[in-house]
């Protein structure tokens, strides 16, 4: 099973990989844990990326998708994938799906989780204050929320138009949005 979740900040994509990761028993792969790994172990691209961020710039999608091609092609990634919240823009979701012809593993499903903006500026302000975040306001979450909408809908679209999305309501209880999640993914996959 390879899927993309899709969701806005604070719609659950993190706890729901991690839900997911352990029911289907494939990797759950951030692009930011990707970055942060290879910094830390000095690797060609973590040295790279490691530059452009130490420039105070944002690392490029070339670096990012090499991180990708490297980690997609390690033997854990033989059957299946989660990818949480990548990609975030239209160039990302083509460049991904390039790689992943290249790879072979071409996508099974992408899940977009749907959470109304109130709840989801209320669900990133108890985050932030559970996290002792002060920069959180509401207001710079709606920003970050119009921003993502923006980016992101391109993404939904390529999704749809390849006959691959799933829009769930992301609203309810852990279990709730889990089942929903495992209901859209089954056609794809024997997920039990």
């Amino acid at each position: 099973m390879r899927l993309v979740l899709l969701g806005a900040p604070g719609s659950g994509k993190g706890t729901q990989a991690t839900r997911l990761r352990e029911h289907l028993q494939v990797p759950h792969i951030s692009t930011g844990e990707l970055l942060r790994a290879a910094v830390a172990a000095g690797t060609s691209l973590g040295l790279q990326a490691k530059a452009v961020m130490a420039a105070g710039n944002l690392v490029s999608d070339a670096i990012v998708l090499g991180m990708l091609e490297e980690r997609l092609t390690q033997p854990d990634t033989r059957n299946g994938f989660i990818l949480d919240g990548y990609p975030r823009n239209l160039a990302q979701a083509n460049a991904l799906d390039a790689l992943l012809t290249k790879i072979d593993q071409p996508m099974d499903i992408a899940v977009q989780l749907d959470v109304d903006q109130d709840l989801l500026v209320d669900r990133l302000a108890g985050r932030a204050k559970a996290e002792g975040r002060a920069d959180d306001s509401p207001e710079a979450v709606r920003n970050r929320l119009k921003v993502y909408e923006e980016q992101t809908a391109p993404v939904v679209d390529f999704y749809r138009n390849q006959g691959k999305l799933a829009h769930l309501d992301g609203v309810g209880s852990l279990d709730e949005v889990f089942n929903r999640i495992l209901e859209a993914i089954s056609p794809h996959a024997d997920v039990g």
